[in-house]
C-alpha cells in the first residue's frame, strides 16, 4: 500500500507534486525509482484516471521494474468480464511510439502491419544498397554508414560534427534510397519508430489531440539522455497541458556520442518557465568517502546544475589507488584482490565488478579470469538474439506476416535448401529492383518465372504456395489456435531442426540451438486474441525487449565485467575501475571533440557504482598490437582529495597489526574447511 511517510522530506516533495511541469534533479543512488513509483500511485489515489498517466524510461527492464512496483502500490480494482484493467502505460520511447504508429501510421502511407527491423536486417538493407551504388575495388564499411545514418536522425546537424566528409557524403547518398527500400517492404528501423511519429503529429494534428487526450500526465526517467527527436516528442504531448515531470541528473550524462542532449535538462526553464525543481541529495547506495570523492570530481564541470551528494552510511574505507607496471600486472593483481575478499571475507564474485573505459580492456581481465578459475560474466556478449538459429526463425515469422519484407525473406529463401540458390535469388532481386517491387512479388509474376529453368521456376512456385498457406492458416479467427505448435510444426516440415543437426559437428551443439528455438516457441502464445495479432506482439516485443537476455544469463554468481557507459542504473558493493589513464579516462577522442567535461562525468558515473569499497587502478605500460606502450595517469586523478585515498605503494610499507592477520588467517582456514 501506498505510504509516503517511507520517503524522506524532498521525496515526499516530489511524489506529491503532480501538477504542472516538475523537474526532479535525483543524484545517483537517491531513490529516484521509488519516488517515481509513489508519485504514479499518488497520482491514482487523488483521481487522475490511470490511463490518462504515461511513464516513459529508456530499457525495458526499468519499465518492467516500475510496472510492478506500481502494480504493487494501487489498490486492487474488480476486473470486469470483457474490459481491460486501466492501468498507466509504463514504457520505452520506441514501444510508446509503436502503440501510436499501429494506430496511426496508415495515415503515413505504412500499412498496420509494419515489421521493425534490427540492426543485422538495417545492415542486409545497406549493404544491398551498397552494392548498386558503390565503384568497383571500393569499400565502405555499411556498419559506419548505418551509425551515420542512425546519428543524422536523432541528433540533427550536430550529429554532422567531427565526421569524416568521404563517409558524411556517401551516407547522405545512402540515405534516401535506405528510406525507399524500408517503405517498400513496410518496415521501419528504430529511429524511424520516433521520427514517423513526429512527422504524424506535424502532418495529422488530429492523431498530435488524440495522444495529448489520451496522455495528460507525461512522465520521463534519465531525461538528461533524450536526444532531440525524443525531447521533440515529449515536447509535443505536454506542450499544451503541461502535466510534465521529468526526472534525471545532468551529472550522469554520458551519451553525447549518440546524440544525447543535456542542454535538454539544463534548458528546461526555456520551455517551462513555471517549473518546479526538487533535488534529490541523500544517497541510499554508497558511503560517505565514495560520495565525497564524487562530489569533488565532478564539482570541476561547470555547466551543471549544483548537488551534493551525502550519505547516512557512516565513513567506510578509504579509495584503493593503485599502480601497476602493465595491464597484464593490473589484470593479475585485481583477480588477486577479489579472490582475497572471496576466501578472507567470504565476499561472493557477484558482489564485485570490474569497470574499463573501452572494450579493447577485457582481454587481459578475462585472460586472468580464467586463469585464476574465476566465473565472471561479460556484460555485452554475443546476445541470444544474435545466435543464427534465433535470426532464421524470426526471419521466417517476419515473413509469413509481411511476405514483402525483403531482408527476411532473402534470409530463409533457401534455409534450408529448397532450390533456390544464390544466383537465383540475386536474379530475382535484380528483377524487383527494375519493377520497383518486392521479392515475393518478383517471384509470383509469370513475366518474371517464365525466364527461370523448368525445375527452378518449380521451386519458385512451391515456396510462394508455402508462403501463402502459412499465411493463410495464421489468419484464422479461431482463438484456440496455438502459434506454439504451429512453430514447432514448421520447423520439423521445412527441415530446419534436420538441417540445425546436419550443419553442427558437434550433437550437443545441434541439441543446444534446437533447445533455444524450443525455449522461444513457448513464449508465443503471450499478448493478444488472434494468432496474427498475438505473432505481431510477440515480435514486436522481442525486437525492443534487447535487454531480456542479459539479465536471464547474469543470475549465477561471477564477476561483473562492464564499460563504464554500460554501468549506469548498477551498483555493486565492490567496484574496480581500471585503466585510469590519460587517453583512456579522458578518451584522446574527448580533446579534439570538446566533450573532456563528458569524461568527468563518465568518471563519476563510474565512482558511485561503489557501495562499499572501490579500487582505483592505472599502468605505466599498456599492450597495443602486440607492443607495451607507455601509459601516463589521467588527470582525473588528481581531482580526488588526498584524505580520502590509499596508495598501494604507501600502504605495502605499512605492516599488518597482529589481530588482524590472525583473524584473516582464521576466515581463510574457515573458507577451505
Amino acid at each position: 500500500m501506498l505510504d509516503l511517510s517511507t520517503l524522506n522530506p524532498q521525496q515526499r516533495q516530489a511524489a506529491e507534486t503532480i501538477r504542472g511541469p516538475v523537474l526532479i534533479l535525483a543524484g545517483a543512488g537517491t531513490g529516484k525509482t521509488r519516488v517515481i513509483t509513489f508519485r504514479i500511485a499518488h497520482m491514482v489515489r487523488h483521481g487522475i484516471p490511470p490511463g490518462h498517466i504515461l511513464g516513459v524510461t529508456f530499457t525495458n527492464k526499468a519499465a518492467r521494474e516500475m510496472q510492478e512496483r506500481v502494480t504493487k502500490l494501487l489498490p486492487k480494482r474488480k476486473i470486469v468480464e470483457g474490459q481491460k484493467p486501466d492501468r498507466p502505460t509504463i514504457c520505452t520511447f520506441h514501444s510508446l511510439c509503436v502503440k501510436i504508429l499501429r494506430q496511426h501510421i496508415e495515415k503515413l502511407g505504412y500499412k498496420k502491419n509494419f515489421v521493425i527491423y534490427d540492426e543485422s536486417e538495417q545492415l542486409a538493407a545497406i549493404k544491398k544498397i551498397l552494392s548498386a551504388i558503390s565503384v568497383k575495388g571500393e569499400k565502405v564499411d555499411p556498419g559506419a554508414v548505418l551509425g551515420l545514418l542512425s546519428k543524422f536522425k536523432n541528433g540533427g546537424e550536430n550529429a554532422k560534427a567531427f565526421v569524416d566528409p568521404n563517409l558524411r557524403a556517401m551516407a547522405q547518398h545512402v540515405a534516401k534510397r535506405y528510406e525507399s527500400a524500408l517503405h517498400a517492404c513496410n518496415a521501419v528501423d528504430f529511429d524511424d519508430l520516433i521520427l514517423l511519429t513526429l512527422r504524424l503529429f506535424r502532418e495529422h494534428p488530429d492523431a498530435l489531440a488524440a495522444c495529448r487526450d489520451k496522455y495528460r500526465y507525461v512522465m520521463v526517467d534519465e531525461y538528461q539522455d533524450t536526444n532531440a527527436a525524443q525531447f521533440e516528442l515529449v515536447h509535443s504531448l505536454t506542450q499544451e497541458h503541461r502535466n510534465f515531470c521529468v526526472v534525471g541528473d545532468d551529472d550522469q550524462s554520458i551519451y553525447g556520442w549518440r546524440g544525447a542532449e543535456i542542454a535538454n535538462l539544463l534548458n528546461l526553464e526555456e520551455h517551462y518557465p513555471e517549473v518546479k525543481i526538487v533535488k534529490l541529495e541523500q544517497n541510499y547506495r554508497s558511503t560517505s568517502t565514495i560520495l565525497n570523492a564524487a562530489n569533488a570530481i565532478i564539482k570541476n564541470n561547470a555547466r551543471r546544475r549544483g548537488k551534493t551528494l551525502w550519505s547516512g552510511k557512516g565513513a567506510g574505507a578509504k579509495i584503493q589507488l593503485n599502480t601497476y607496471a602493465s595491464d597484464e600486472d593490473e589484470a593479475r593483481e585485481v583477480v588477486n584482490q577479489i579472490e582475497f575478499k572471496r576466501l578472507a571475507h567470504r565476499i561472493p564474485w557477484q558482489d564485485c565488478a570490474i569497470l574499463f573505459r573501452t572494450n579493447q580492456q577485457a582481454r587481459p581481465l578475462e585472460t586472468a579470469l580464467r586463469t585464476a578459475n574465476v566465473r565472471y560474466h561479460l556484460i555485452g556478449g554475443q546476445s541470444f538474439f544474435d545466435r543464427r538459429e534465433v535470426k532464421d526463425f524470426l526471419a521466417y515469422l517476419k515473413t509469413f506476416i509481411n511476405p514483402h519484407d525483403d531482408i527476411s525473406l532473402l534470409r530463409i529463401a533457401n534455409v534450408p535448401a529448397r532450390g533456390l540458390s544464390d544466383v537465383t535469388m540475386e536474379r530475382l532481386l535484380g528483377a524487383s529492383h527494375e519493377r520497383k517491387s518486392s521479392v515475393f512479388t518478383a517471384m509470383k509474376n509469370p513475366l518474371v518465372t517464365t525466364t527461370f529453368q523448368k525445375n527452378t521456376r518449380e521451386c519458385i512456385e512451391a515456396f510462394v504456395a508455402y508462403v501463402e498457406v502459412e499465411q493463410q492458416q495464421l489468419q484464422t479467427t479461431d482463438n484456440s489456435f496455438r502459434l506454439q505448435a504451429w512453430a514447432e510444426h514448421f520447423l520439423n516440415e521445412t527441415g530446419y531442426f534436420t538441417e540445425l543437426k546436419r550443419l553442427e559437428k558437434n550433437p550437443e551443439n545441434a541439441e543446444s540451438r534446437i533447445r533455444n528455438l524450443r525455449e522461444l516457441t513457448a513464449t508465443m502464445d503471450g499478448v493478444g486474441n488472434a494468432p496474427t495479432e498475438r505473432l505481431e506482439n510477440f515480435l514486436e516485443n522481442l525486437t525492443l525487449d534487447s535487454d531480456r537476455e542479459e539479465e536471464k544469463e547474469n543470475t549465477q554468481d561471477a564477476v561483473t565485467l562492464i564499460t563504464m557507459h554500460s554501468c549506469k542504473g548498477l551498483e555493486f558493493p565492490h567496484v574496480f575501475v581500471v585503466g585510469l589513464e590519460d587517453g583512456l579516462l579522458p578518451h584522446t577522442r574527448s580533446k579534439v571533440e570538446g566533450t573532456l567535461d563528458e569524461e568527468r562525468r563518465l568518471f563519476y558515473v563510474a565512482v558511485t557504482r561503489a557501495m562499499q569499497t572501490l579500487a582505483i587502478s592505472h599502468c605505466g605500460g599498456r599492450k597495443k598490437y602486440g607492443q607495451v606502450l607507455p601509459c601516463h595517469p589521467s588527470p582525473f586523478l588528481k581531482e580526488l582529495p588526498e584524505e580520502l585515498v590509499d596508495h598501494s605503494d604507501a600502504k605495502s610499507k605499512t605492516p599488518v597489526a597482529q589481530e588482524s592477520g590472525k583473524n584473516l588467517f582464521a576466515a581463510m582456514r574457515s573458507a577451505i574447511s
